[in-house]
């Protein structure tokens, strides 16, 4: 493979600087040579005719900058990353490789986001050819799946898709991309070339504290699932960390206990105290290596046991299992934590993240709603 750094001549007067990636010529089927070659667009644009020593200057800067981007690609053309005429990466069917990393969610993954991964599937399914292969797919073919989720998509029942599911299964397919491209099936990262739907505000379904006295009394089928949905109440952790927490994971230090542990979601290192309680749930250390909640697993029975077990509480709300990160963070909240220990405990990183749940514990707005005079009603 060649790869060059390209300008472009550009009507306002500026030259485009691209990275091309060339990978040789074939002939079609009609007898034609087509060559195969890609671009990275660098956003980088040269004066055409720098005047003063200030457009010099920044000429230079930019060219600089575009000649390293060069050298990075060619050292990691050097690694393989871009080898792909003489491998058989290029050839790989795109939605088999999805379908592979949507098992791998449901492996590791929570419940609702190896939903989203097999949901979107689905849907690509319908918009992506049965074979087509990475060497296939280009920016156009992008932008052609976005316009699916943005105006064709639907529901099971033919109802246009939600803006947070439009968000969410167009991140998962981004993922997959920005994936290949890391794994050398890509040449370039087409996630980086179009932009995410506009996330809306979700409702959060949580706890009450007296409602989460009632499920701790009431009988649940499974007790892994009962110790590990209290423990997520009171710790905030995700299905994902409880699901794979280990022993040497738990640090008992004294008359205090934490969890020392990588968030599946963030990959991100987590110290993370937790109140004697949440401790006792764990029950008594077992080997190093063996799983705290052993025996806990995703599907239908679990999430249908939690909808009974809320039934014998008398809870009506839809709870599931990441309700309980949700009824941590407003617990805390209420009892006054501040919003950063919340953050920082819930492992966000950013604040406006935590945020959400500070609009559910707002007792001023709590207060303003009796500030009306009772009216005497007659009906």
């Amino acid at each position: 493979m060649k790869i060059s750094l390209v300008r472009r001549k550009l009507k306002d007067g500026r030259i485009s600087l691209a990275i091309e990636f060339y990978r040789g010529s074939e002939i079609n089927v009609e007898g034609k040579r087509k060559h195969l070659r890609s671009f990275e667009n660098l956003d980088s644009y040269l004066i055409l005719d720098p005047k003063t020593p200030n457009e010099k200057k920044k000429n230079k800067e930019t060219l600089e900058f575009a000649e390293n981007v060069l050298a990075i690609r060619k050292a990691e053309y050097a690694q393989g990353r871009f080898e792909l005429k003489n491998t058989a990466k290029s050839k790989r069917v795109f939605l088999n490789f999805f379908a592979e990393l949507t098992e791998e969610k449901q492996k590791h993954d929570s419940s609702n986001n190896y939903g989203n991964w097999f949901s979107t599937l689905q849907h690509l399914k319908k918009i992506v050819p049965t074979n087509m292969t990475f060497d296939e797919i280009d920016e156009n073919f992008v932008k052609k799946v976005q316009r699916y989720f943005e105006k064709d998509a639907l529901t099971k029942s033919d109802l246009p898709l939600s803006q947070n599911s439009k968000y969410s299964y167009f991140n998962k397919f981004k993922a997959a991309l920005r994936n290949a491209f890391d794994n050398g099936y890509l040449t370039v990262n087409y996630a980086s070339k179009v932009k995410s739907f506009e996330q809306a505000e979700s409702q959060r379904e949580y706890l009450i504290f007296d409602e989460l006295q009632r499920l701790a009394k009431a009988e649940c089928k499974y007790p892994v699932l009962k110790k590990a949905f209290l423990f997520s109440c009171l710790s905030g952790l995700r299905w994902s960390d409880i699901n794979t927490l280990t022993w040497k994971e738990v640090r008992d230090e004294g008359d205090f206990s934490k969890v020392n542990f990588r968030q599946e979601k963030t990959d991100g290192v987590e110290y993370l105290y937790i109140s004697k309680q949440a401790r006792e749930l764990l029950g008594e250390r077992q080997e190093s290596q063996e799983r705290v909640f052993k025996g806990l697993k995703y599907g239908m029975t679990y999430n249908t046991e939690i909808i009974r077990w809320c039934n014998r509480a008398g809870v009506s709300k839809h709870i599931t299992f990441h309700s309980a990160r949700h009824t941590n963070a407003v617990l805390l909240l209420e009892n006054g934590a501040d919003i950063y220990t919340v953050s920082k405990r819930l492992g966000h990183r950013e604040l406006r993240t935590t945020q959400i749940y500070a609009k559910i514990v707002d007792s001023k707005a709590r207060e303003a709603a009796e500030m009306i005079p009772e009216l005497i009603v007659e009906l």
